[in-house]
């Protein structure tokens, strides 16, 4: 999939066999929401968020039963083949659990440490060190993720003083951004002269509101060149959420700016985590700059399509498509570039299926009750009858294997 996005050149860290920043792709990835200490649940999330194509995840790790799990859901995970990286979130006690349980200090790829979390005064200092002296040791990735609800209150109040006293003091929106900026970038020095590699450092700083995150981002990008997560912290649920994360992250993307990306949707009581992955996944293939799954193009319908027999095919295509993607991914290289249209009368359904890899132009109200199916822009077949899905979805297998599969390779 190609773009002509120029992204901002930063610092190529690994995280266990993952690269993030440098030339590499934005990268993918989520959070549980399990009790870490539950370790066959958490084993249990982390593996379908990384079969919906999650590249690293968090996972809460904030007490002694946590830390103690999570050497055995890494063991675990790797039972079931599944490789996915894990991150450990740590707040106000992290020093202490990654001391007291070196396990789980060499089982997790990354540590996410917030500076603002992690103590006071001179405790803060310490316990800050202990910290990256462990990742120091274990050879493990940082991230230095500042959150704008969990500021370090010492240099809030430092800053806002010095600001006050300044001949032209900066607004607060302003002062915010100086401040979550300065955050980051004086915790990722500090870890630096304590010993931690700057190829080791990824930060954050992440915002409630979309123009804060746009403007902070866009202040740390133009001062560093460290690895940077992204994220819209608190979304929201549904739409609202969605909305507001792709229009946050779309902009920093579109500038170069971002090297791995989170949505922090709020599932629904009992909802699928899995959301948040394929939103993510969806924003960086709708931009062009990643491809993780074959894209279904259906038109929204209007009075020319009164029959809901389309939406239905897209829908069921759609959910076949993903359903089929952890097995084609591993068999069929190059699947996700493909592109299938499902189109409802004949307006545009012709063309668009033209222009797909394979289309189909459902007949609209009044239209004869045909549907062409084109294969790389050439009609093969009118599908008719009662049987239209199962034989389009029958022609989609077909040009998957003949096109990305052994056939393709002339084996």
């Amino acid at each position: 999939m190609s773009s002509h996005i120029q992204r901002h050149r930063t610092q190529a860290v690994k995280v266990g066999k993952l690269l993030v920043g440098g030339d590499a792709p934005v990268v993918v990835q989520s959070m549980t929401n399990t009790d870490t200490a539950d370790i066959q649940a958490t084993i249990d999330q982390v593996a379908d968020l990384a079969r919906a194509g999650s590249e690293l995840v968090r996972i809460t790790v904030n007490t002694e039963a946590a830390a103690k799990a999570v050497p055995l859901i890494r063991e675990g995970l790797d039972a079931r083949g599944v490789s996915v990286p894990l991150v450990g979130d740590f707040h106000f006690n992290g020093h202490r659990l990654l001391t007291e349980f070196p396990a789980c200090a060499q089982a997790l790829a990354k540590y996410r440490i917030n500076p603002g979390n992690v103590g006071s005064g001179e405790k803060r200092d310490a316990q800050f060190a202990s910290m990256i002296e462990i990742a120091i040791a274990n050879d493990k990735a940082v991230r230095i993720g500042v959150n704008w609800g969990s500021l370090d209150k010492n240099l809030v109040a430092r800053m806002m003083d010095e600001n006050a006293r300044s001949a032209e003091p900066l607004d607060a929106e302003q002062m915010m951004c100086e401040v979550m900026v300065a955050s980051a970038l004086q915790s990722a020095e500090r870890a630096e002269q304590i010993g931690l590699a700057r190829d080791r450092i990824i930060l954050s700083c992440k915002m409630s509101g979309v123009q804060d995150l746009i403007r902070v981002y866009r202040t740390l990008a133009a001062r560093c060149d460290y690895a940077l997560h992204l994220g819209l912290t608190e979304a929201g649920m549904g739409s609202k959420g969605i909305v507001a994360s792709t229009a946050a992250l779309a902009v920093l993307l579109q500038e170069g700016i971002g090297d791995t990306i989170r949505i922090s949707l709020t599932p629904e009581p009992g909802g699928d985590r899995t959301q948040e992955v394929r939103v993510g996944q969806e924003i960086l293939q709708s931009m062009g700059l990643r491809a993780f799954m074959p894209m279904v193009i259906a038109c929204p319908g209007c009075g020319r399509t009164t029959s809901t027999y389309f939406q239905q095919l897209a829908q069921d295509i759609q959910s076949y498509l993903r359903e089929q993607m952890p097995v084609w991914r591993q068999r069929y290289p190059g699947v996700e570039t493909m592109d299938v249209a499902v189109m409802g009368c004949v307006v545009n359904g012709p063309g668009e299926s033209k222009h797909a890899n394979i289309g189909i132009s459902l007949p609209g109200t009044g239209e004869q009750p045909a549907a062409p199916v084109f294969v790389d822009g050439k009609k093969t077949v009118t599908l008719k009858g009662d049987n239209i899905a199962a034989e389009f979805q029958a022609i989609v297998d077909d040009y998957v294997q003949t096109h990305y599969g052994d056939q393709a390779a002339g084996v």
